[in-house]
């Protein structure tokens, strides 16, 4: 994976390289991958019967359908959750919060605090000021392979298990603990969105964004345009 090695560092998702990027709304609206079958989904992650995973912005989700049409035959995205509400974020961060505190009794709340921005991005930084979460936007799709019979081929580890990735070493896009296959086929996954504009963020090779403040600071755009979505 030539574009996203190990060896490079890795921004976290609240840096405040991250954060100080402007963000000016375009106002794409939201559509429903229940709405567009050409994308497959998984079940309700994180929560019971939530009806807001399948919802994304229209660029995000022209630009998913575009990538797909790039992937080998075969081959076809499954999303396993886009947008979520400030209210189910900031419960993601508080748990993983507690099991990084658990795990590291030791550890300042700075030091846990941005542990856990590692795979969780915070609703509130860590100064008090409100942030954009990337899936409060709409921005951004965690999105895994899945083969003709819809079932999930080998990526390493399958996103709903993240958080039980408690080191975060099998979620890593360029993870060296995975098969040789999973490596292939996050190669594949990488390479068809990479082609189309998404940005990758490399602690997690199932997260993906287009047009939040992550894409602008890669993409070296003045400002972000997908503010939280109300």
């Amino acid at each position: 994976m030539s574009d996203y090695t190990i060896q490079d560092s890795i921004l976290l998702i609240a840096d405040p390289k991250i954060v100080a990027i402007p963000v000016i709304d375009n106002h794409d609206p939201m559509i429903d991958l229940m709405n567009h079958p050409e994308i497959s989904y998984g079940p309700s992650p994180e929560i019971p019967n939530n009806t807001d995973y399948t919802k994304m912005r229209k660029a995000v989700y022209e630009k998913l359908n575009q990538a797909q049409s790039l992937l080998p035959k075969g081959l076809r995205f499954c999303l396993y959750e886009s947008y979520r509400s400030l209210a189910l974020q900031k419960l993601l961060f508080d748990t993983r919060y507690g099991k990084v505190k658990n795990k590291h009794p030791e550890w300042s709340s700075e030091q846990i605090f941005t542990e856990t921005t590692r795979l969780v991005s915070p609703v509130i930084n860590l100064d008090g000021s409100p942030n954009i979460p990337p899936h409060s936007t709409g921005a951004a799709i965690d999105v895994y392979l899945i083969n003709e019979q819809g079932e999930a081929i080998d990526m390493g580890i399958h996103p709903k298990d993240w958080m039980e990735d408690l080191d975060g070493s099998l979620s890593l896009t360029a993870s060296e603990i995975i098969t040789h296959e999973a490596k292939q086929n996050r190669k594949i996954m990488c390479h068809v969105l990479d082609t189309v504009g998404f940005v990758n963020y490399r602690n997690e090779y199932w997260h993906w964004s287009y047009g939040d403040r992550y894409w602008a600071y890669y993409k070296q755009q003045p400002y972000a345009f997908y503010d939280n979505y109300k």
